[in-house]
């Protein structure tokens, strides 16, 4: 039996690491919703022959076993969520404003985005009877709290962009009680690897910046701390996610379960790229702490091992190695 998945933002970093590994299925076929505001048309074409898909006949029929098809829009045009979802088995939603910097700088904007957009998937898969629907969160919504995040915490968001993902998570838990609609959260820590090039979280800005040149800027003076997951392991708990059964309604820190500070990611990503890279020595600068930033997060992942039968398997140091290794072929 074919499945027929959707997901939003699948030209960009994560989405294009999930299709790449739903290919390896061939009971598996996609389309992708993407407005080609981060991940691009030539990005997916690396990784997979699609079509774009720009007439009016939509439903089962037009998903095909083993192909991916592309369709150019914007997750708050309602109409296209209505039409795009049909057919579909799975939602997979990661189309978003992604970031504690924009939504300080332009909140509306990360609201709108945030929330709108995810109430017009969500509402379409009410409408087409899509059986499961993924929201990609993170752990912002708890915001400034004594770590280890857990699913049990109440959340108290610092940033708009925590505020909109858990207006997010709020909308899925009402949906699944409601509706019937079975969500799953999964709370994201921070994701790093091959295919990331366009990504402005810290691994990722810091090696482009060491192979440009310039020093490894760190705002604030680096102790604050961070859970970074690689992206296989990441890609593990979606597709467990979209496939275990009575889960709906859930939510699960997708996390190492390992507090690292930004500071020791700068000196292991300093020594990896001097000892392979013939760019010279890597200088490392501190600047002003950004406003909306936590100072500790890291997560308890115990629920998604016991629910999911998921953990992280990939060490720091080789998905860091792993990561260096793709921007070094030139793909930045």
């Amino acid at each position: 039996m074919v499945m027929k998945w959707l997901i939003t933002g699948g030209c960009g970093f994560i989405g294009r690491s999930l299709i790449r590994a739903l290919l390896a299925d061939e009971i598996n076929s996609i389309r992708i919703l993407d407005n080609l505001s981060v991940g691009s048309i030539d990005e997916l074409a690396s990784i997979s022959d699609f079509v774009i898909k720009n007439d009016d006949k939509w439903g089962v029929s037009s998903f095909t076993k083993s192909k991916v098809e592309l369709v150019v829009g914007d997750i708050l045009d309602e109409n296209m969520a209505l039409k795009c979802t049909q057919g579909a088995d799975i939602i997979v939603h990661l189309a978003a404003n992604t970031g504690v910097g924009p939504s300080v700088t332009n909140p509306r904007m990360d609201c709108i985005n945030n929330v709108l957009g995810t109430f017009n998937y969500l509402d379409a898969a009410r409408l087409n009877g899509v059986k499961r629907f993924i929201f990609s969160s993170s752990g912002a919504p708890a915001g400034e709290c004594e770590p280890p995040i857990h699913e049990e915490l109440p959340p108290h968001p610092v940033s708009p962009y925590g505020a909109s993902k858990l207006a997010g998570e709020g909308y899925c838990s009402a949906y699944f009680r409601t509706f019937g609609v079975e969500t799953v959260v999964l709370r994201f820590s921070n994701v790093y690897g091959p295919l990331s090039s366009k990504k402005e979280s810290v691994v990722a800005k810091f090696i482009k910046n060491a192979m440009a040149g310039q020093p490894l800027r760190i705002f604030g003076d680096g102790s604050q701390t961070r859970d970074f997951l690689y992206i296989d392991d990441l890609v593990n708990a979606i597709l467990l996610g979209s496939t275990v059964a009575d889960i709906g309604g859930e939510t699960f820190q997708i996390a190492t379960a390992t507090e690292t500070t930004v500071e020791e990611i700068a000196k292991k990503l300093k020594t990896l790229i001097e000892q392979y890279n013939s760019h010279g020595s890597v200088s490392i600068s501190y600047l002003d702490a950004r406003i909306g930033d936590v100072k500790r997060n890291f997560s308890d992942t115990s629920k998604a091992k016991n629910r999911l039968g998921w953990r992280a398997d990939v060490q720091l140091e080789y998905g860091l190695k792993k990561t260096f290794e793709w921007f070094q072929q030139g793909n930045v």
